[in-house]
């Protein structure tokens, strides 16, 4: 919203909003071949792009990069917003019990180390059908931060007694014409982000139970959440900008606005931390699901379990295959969010890059193949448009943010990020 302003930032808000839940509704569709009651069952998003588009092609293996490429650097995002949560209580506590006296440096990595222990012990659920509590934990702390956010900004607004922010934002000549360029690139990308769940999407599918179709009851979810979502984005956007206007921090609750009550923004961050854990195992199980299917074809280890009782639950099945390259894959991630902790600019990045193939490109290609809608016809056409201006905006999206993570590296030491 700083980089854009009260025009831009609605406007590339709806647009998103509005092309994410519409490509959503064509790849919900997609996850049955044929007859979408009895039709063949597409259980992730590479398998229904071989089912329709053809297997071992072109499209295969771009598939393949652009999912788990963006599906490992949103584990690294994520890993590096959930430290930053965890690091702002610390500093909220520090300011308050010091009166603002203390700057209170925190140095990111024992918070990222503590993100990736949590991750490790996480990520040994088997897979996305027995992870429904993670995830509802997850949605309720989603909520959670975003009205404490939103109500934090009203606050903020009353308090000022005015509304912040300008037309176009971050006028030029506060900034040059090239970081405000730069700037506007890398909000596309933060907001393409926000809105990037596509390349879960049937994985998530293949979890609900029919009848009705399981593309029937995915599209009222697409509907109902990209509803709910699209609104708190925007209320927490529009409120965030009307207190802090055009320097408005990166995420309102870590801030340097917030300190107090700051019981109440230890909350939030609480919160936000709780939500990534469980949103970073949502989207690494995918790879870890191709990574165990393909190795299963090779090794007979990986089948080996070995049950293990626990006090008042079920017993546990632990495979050791599965604790050693699931807790290795971890290690990767976290060991890359130390090395670059620069969170707005690493989200701008993966929603530059995962947003055009993964939720506008293969959508439109397999809807189609899928529907046989003629080439050059109205509709055809009108998908064609869209795709085309998303791949020109994820460009922008991406060239924005590398800009902005090359300037970064200027003036950054590698494992030695202060806050």
């Amino acid at each position: 919203m700083a980089q854009m302003g009260w025009v831009g930032g609605p406007l590339v808000m709806i647009f998103f909003s509005a092309v994410t839940l519409y490509m959503s509704e064509l790849l919900a569709d997609c996850y049955r071949c044929g007859d979408p009651i009895s039709g063949k069952r597409n259980h992730t998003y590479i398998e229904a792009v071989q089912s329709i588009l053809g297997k071992g092609g072109y499209y295969d293996i771009f598939c393949g990069i652009c999912q788990y490429a963006n599906l490992y650097g949103t584990a690294i995002g994520y890993t590096i917003a959930g430290s930053i949560s965890m690091m702002a209580i610390k500093r909220s506590n520090c300011f308050h019990s010091s009166g603002g006296k203390n700057p209170c440096h925190i140095s990111s990595n024992p918070y990222i180390i503590a993100f990736g222990i949590i991750e490790v012990v996480l990520s040994q659920i088997p897979d996305f059908h027995t992870m429904e509590w993670l995830s509802i934990v997850a949605a309720i702390m989603s909520f959670a931060y975003s009205i404490i956010g939103l109500g934090l900004g009203i606050a903020k607004v009353a308090e000022n007694g005015t509304f912040k922010g300008s037309l176009t934002g971050v006028p030029i000549g506060t900034v040059t014409v090239a970081q405000k360029t730069w700037g506007v690139f890398q909000g596309l990308g933060n907001i393409a982000f926000a809105y990037a769940y596509s390349q879960i999407l049937l994985e998530i599918q293949d979890t609900i139970k029919s009848p009705p179709s399981e593309a029937t009851t995915m599209k009222k979810a697409n509907q109902i959440s990209m509803g709910v979502t699209a609104t708190f984005y925007m209320l927490c956007g529009f409120m965030g900008y009307a207190a802090f206007g055009d320097t408005a921090p990166g995420n309102l609750l870590t801030g340097f606005g917030f300190y107090n009550p700051y019981w109440l923004v230890d909350i939030g961050n609480a919160a936000i931390a709780i939500h990534l854990v469980g949103a970073y195992q949502a989207y690494v199980q995918p790879i870890f699901a191709e990574i165990e299917k393909r190795a299963a074809k090779r090794w007979s280890i990986v089948d080996m379990n070995y049950k293990i009782q626990i006090l008042g639950f079920s017993p546990y099945k632990l495979s050791p295959f599965r604790l050693v390259w699931r807790t290795l894959f971890v290690i990767t991630t976290t060991f890359l969010a130390m090395l670059l902790p620069f969170f707005n600019d690493i989200l701008g990045l993966i929603g530059a890059l995962s947003f055009w193939p993964s939720t506008v490109f293969f959508p439109v290609q397999m809807s189609i193949k899928q529907k046989r809608i003629p080439q050059w016809s109205g509709r055809w056409i009108a998908m064609q448009v869209v795709s085309v201006v998303s791949i020109i905006v994820s460009l922008a999206a991406a060239i924005g943010s590398i800009a902005s993570i090359a300037l970064d590296l200027k003036q950054f030491k590698p494992f030695s990020a202060d806050y």
